[in-house]
This record gives C-alpha cells, sequence and structure tokens, in this order.
C-alpha cells in the first residue's frame, strides 16, 4: 500500500431539526495511524477517486469576512491551511478552525447536514494532498446469539457527496491556478453543495467534461482524416478508452502528447508534412489544454451507444451502427440484425410459450 498518511483528524456536525442549531463535537486532538486507518483513508481514496461526477477549482480571491463591528473576521479556510503548512499552528488546531468555519458555514442554510468531518493530510503515488470530507451516518442492524436485534450506525462511504481534495503540490507550485482542487459536483447541481465550497472559498475553474468532450472531437476528426476504415476506427475509440481509464485509475491527467502515442497513426498537412495527432491538435487549434483531469462518463461513450427508457435498455457497439443496427429518424424505429444468441433464445422462448398459450385458448373455445 503506497499511501502515506501524515495527520488526520476527526469531528461530528449535526443540526437539530427543530431549533436549527448547529452543534459540532470535536475529536481527539492525536489519532494514532494504524493499519485500520491506513485501510480506511485507503478506501476513502478510492471512492473518491472512482467517483466520475468531479468538478476543478481553486480557492477564490475573496477577502476574509468581517463582523458588522469591523473586528474579528471569520476565517478562511485556505489561511488555516497555510498556516498549518508553514508550521505556525498544529494540524489539530488547523482541523478544528476548519470545522468551526463548516459549522458557520451550514447555519447559513436551510439544510439538515450532519456527519463526520474528515480532514486528511496524506501522500500517495508521490503526490501530496489534503482530503476534506462530509461523511453521512447511516443505521445498520445486528443480531445476537440470543436473536435479539440492536441498531448502531457505520461511516457510509459509499454515500459520499460532500468531498473536495487539495493537490498540494500542485497548489504550492501554481497558486494562481484554475485546477488544483477538485470536488464532487452533485448530479442535481452545485445547490446542495454550495455550503461546503462556500466553506472552502473554491470557485470552479477548469471544465473537465467539456475538455474531454472536446479531446473525443478530436480523435474523431483525427481517424475521420486519416481515413482508417470502421474497424480501425474503433480500435483506435478502444486504444483511448483504455489509456484513459489507465490514467483514471492511477490519478493521473490525461496527456494531448501520451494519447498522440496511444493511438497512433500519422496524417499529412497542407504542406505535405506528417503530423501526429498531437501536431494535428496544434494545427487545428482546438481549446484544450496539454493535459487536464478528465471525464471518464464522456470518454465511457465513445465505443458504445446505450439508453435507456420505457422499460427498455439497448447497448450496442458504435462500429454496428448504420450495419447490425439501424436507426430510422422517419418512424423512430430501431432495427436489429444479428441479434445477439442468448437474447434469441429467450424470444423463441417467449414466441413458444404465446404460441402455446392461443392453441390452448383456440381449444377451449
Amino acid at each position: 500500500m503506497s499511501l502515506i498518511i501524515s495527520n488526520i483528524a476527526l469531528h461530528f456536525i449535526s443540526k437539530k431539526q427543530e431549533s436549527g442549531e448547529v452543534l459540532l463535537r470535536l475529536g481527539p486532538e492525536q489519532i494514532e495511524v494504524g493499519a485500520k486507518i491506513t485501510a480506511f483513508v485507503d478506501g476513502l481514496h478510492t471512492i473518491y477517486n472512482g467517483k466520475s461526477s468531479k468538478a476543478y477549482g481553486s480557492f477564490n480571491a475573496m477577502p476574509a469576512e468581517t463582523n458588522d463591528d469591523g473586528g474579528s473576521h471569520t476565517a478562511r479556510f485556505v489561511d488555516l491551511m497555510e498556516s498549518y503548512l508553514g508550521e505556525r499552528q498544529s494540524f489539530y488546531q488547523f482541523s478544528t478552525q476548519a470545522a468551526n468555519t463548516l459549522k458557520n458555514e451550514i447555519e447559513k442554510y436551510d439544510l439538515e447536514e450532519s456527519g463526520y468531518l474528515i480532514v486528511c493530510h496524506y501522500e500517495f503515488m508521490g503526490g501530496r494532498y489534503l482530503l476534506v470530507a462530509v461523511i453521512p451516518v447511516s443505521e445498520h442492524y445486528s443480531v445476537d446469539g440470543e436473536l435479539n436485534i440492536s441498531a448502531d450506525q457505520h461511516l457510509d462511504m459509499n454515500k459520499l457527496q460532500l468531498a473536495a481534495r487539495i493537490d498540494l503540490f500542485d497548489y504550492q507550485q501554481n497558486a494562481s491556478g484554475n485546477r488544483y482542487i477538485s470536488f464532487i459536483k452533485g448530479r442535481a447541481g452545485r445547490k446542495v453543495s454550495d455550503f461546503f465550497l462556500d466553506f472552502l472559498g473554491c470557485e470552479e475553474g477548469l471544465n473537465a467534461k467539456a475538455q474531454t468532450q472536446t479531446l473525443v472531437q478530436a480523435v474523431e476528426d483525427y481517424v475521420s482524416v486519416n481515413q482508417l476504415d470502421a474497424a480501425e476506427k474503433q480500435q483506435t475509440r478502444k486504444e483511448l478508452l483504455s489509456y484513459c481509464k489507465e490514467q483514471k485509475s492511477s490519478s493521473q491527467d490525461v496527456s494531448v502528447q501520451e494519447v498522440g502515442k496511444v493511438i497512433g497513426h500519422t496524417t499529412t498537412d497542407a504542406d505535405g508534412n506528417e503530423q501526429d495527432f498531437y501536431q494535428f491538435c496544434q494545427q487545428q487549434s482546438y481549446p484544450i489544454e496539454e493535459s487536464f483531469p478528465h471525464d471518464q462518463t464522456v470518454i465511457n461513450k465513445i465505443t458504445k451507444y446505450s439508453g435507456y427508457g420505457n422499460g427498455i435498455s439497448l447497448s450496442f457497439e458504435r462500429s454496428h451502427f448504420g450495419q447490425d443496427v439501424v436507426y430510422n429518424p422517419h418512424n423512430d424505429s430501431i432495427t436489429i440484425f444479428k441479434v445477439p444468441p442468448n437474447l434469441k433464445e429467450q424470444l423463441q422462448a417467449l414466441l413458444s410459450a404465446n404460441n402455446s398459450t392461443n392453441d390452448s385458448d383456440e381449444s377451449s373455445e
């Protein structure tokens, strides 16, 4: 296991439904980092990496808020973090002040948020990160030897929605950048997590989805210019998919230069010079960065078409479109040739059952 924990803190925050009061219970000043804690953080790290709905941003430049009397101000998360990184205060002091800042933000919203605030400084694969997350609590039941049922609570990491991670190397080397913070972006938009981003003082920067869509379009244009046949185009898409999955699993950015090496092929520019995919992108002036954290959900769609609705689920490889799968836009219908054998067996069994039922009905008449 290559994950190394430098510091970790745990606090509990909850909001009373009746009064709206937000309660904060601070955790222990020192958490011993043993095998269980390391396994826990490793699991949290894996779940966070696996979240496809992440966005990227940076700390905003807004000044700290002052009270009405112009006195003490609400501490910004970035200032607290800098104080810890600069060794002007301990990690525990940093985490407790951050927890109080989060408490103040929750009080501004009509939300019933509760859970355990995890703040963890760790290293993984040569990178240094600060992970901040609110893990919800779920109830589970157990039965003892006397068949007595009891209830207990556990951290439900699979329901993780409020989480962000700061790439400390990127932040310290390029504080003016727009993507050293990643955070989970809910499917319903930002409203639910607004208070969490306000707590961090984070504003969205790099649009990973748009960058990935541009990459996919550039690859499609490139294979078209190279006049590859259908099989070669599909193979190129699969190579891109495989590369992006590897980058995702290792938390690495996608590099346009590396994509060029992976998909191979060269084309010829207007002057008759050979160019690879990277040079092609530069010449065509695609609005794409040299490297970026990609959106895997966009990449997953490049080799397959799929859809679900009204009780019908359909998925097929892109290379079959127009050949074994034909869509008629005039009557909004799809014709499938070469039906998969396992589906064919089920359909034949269904037809046979329907015919038997019809024969029985006719005999009874």
